[in-house]
């Protein structure tokens, strides 16, 4: 599906991801409203071309939406409480970021005739799965996160408004993302604990987790492949990661030798760090990949990347929020 030079939505516009979306659809053309509440998300990181708009606002807002999707014909739906470790601390949270603001986003859609939607999930709906490289067609295990298990439901939201309103859906579910902008996940807490103190790191879990990670531009690049490239179904489902994976260990070796910094390492929590976390998330990015696409970005350069971004940014991203 071709969207270049429409008006689009994103939600989340000003955080991680969903800023360099809204700086890949200006370089195609498109005018862009940018929606985000500010809690997780920089008004830096807001493109400010004259063909983007932001509007700060709630998306637990329902008349807000319906009045902001006004003209649009595409959204990109971002917007999410991502604090999987710390999710057992304010479930409900989940619950109302993840699903309730979901239904408010396709409720928003319906009452402007809007019938099309891309939705960051994560690969994290897999649970613990038995299949490594974990494919799209794996069967959805027993939840680990109440993080996971709000994407799972959003995904049903979406299916659901498919079927029943012709909805055309594009579903991505992420390995966890490195690059510029980045501001959440264990680069940026190492980093902050080796700033207060770089003779010393705690770490959760016991270092041998292995998780497959992806620089954002390279994510960047595949949620647009697959737009424009697949859009036979009325819900496409794509896995978006690398096919290797990071031993937890050899990331901290990384950051250590950017850095500059040879710290003991403390570990606890065994072989998971903390409920709900999965020690493997590799994701198999066959179909992804028959589209044409293909990183151009290593696990170590991504992790540099990050770490270079957060030095040169350090004052904006430990600022009070």
């Amino acid at each position: 599906m071709q969207i270049s030079g429409e008006s689009v939505v994103v939600t989340g516009g000003a955080g991680f991801i969903g800023s360099h979306i809204v700086n890949a659809l200006v370089a195609r053309g498109n005018r862009v409203t940018v929606i985000d509440n500010l809690t997780t998300g920089y008004r830096e990181f807001i493109d400010t071309s004259p063909s983007v708009r932001f509007l700060e606002g709630d998306l637990l807002d329902q008349t807000f939406l319906d009045k902001s999707f006004a003209g649009v014909k595409f959204v990109f739906h971002l917007a999410a409480n991502a604090d999987i470790k710390d999710g057992l601390s304010h479930p409900r949270k989940d619950v109302e970021q993840n699903i309730v603001v979901t239904q408010n986003v396709l409720e928003a859609m319906r009452a402007n005739g809007v019938k099309n939607i891309a939705f960051s999930s994560t690969g994290s709906v897999y649970g613990e799965p038995e299949i490594f490289p974990t494919p799209e067609t794996c069967p959805f295990p027993v939840q680990t996160s109440l993080y996971a298990t709000s994407k799972v439901s959003a995904e049903g939201l979406l299916s659901s408004y498919a079927g029943g309103y012709g909805f055309k859906a594009w579903i991505f579910r992420f390995v966890s993302m490195l690059g510029p902008r980045y501001t959440h996940g264990h680069v940026i807490d190492f980093w902050r604990k080796l700033r207060r103190d770089p003779t010393r790191l705690a770490v959760l879990g016991d270092g041998k987790q292995k998780k497959s990670y992806c620089h954002v531009e390279d994510c960047v690049s595949a949620i647009f492949t697959t737009i424009d490239k697949a859009d036979k179904d009325d819900v496409n489902i794509y896995n978006i990661g690398r096919p290797d994976t990071l031993e937890v260990n050899e990331s901290i070796r990384i950051i250590s030798k950017t850095l500059g910094v040879t710290p003991t390492l403390e570990y606890s929590g065994g072989s998971r760090g903390w409920v709900g976390d999965s020690p493997m998330i590799m994701l198999d990015t066959t179909k992804l990949r028959a589209l044409g696409w293909a990183p151009k970005y290593s696990l170590e350069d991504s992790i540099v990347a990050t770490l270079k971004f957060l030095n040169d940014n350090a004052a904006l991203v430990e600022k009070t929020r």
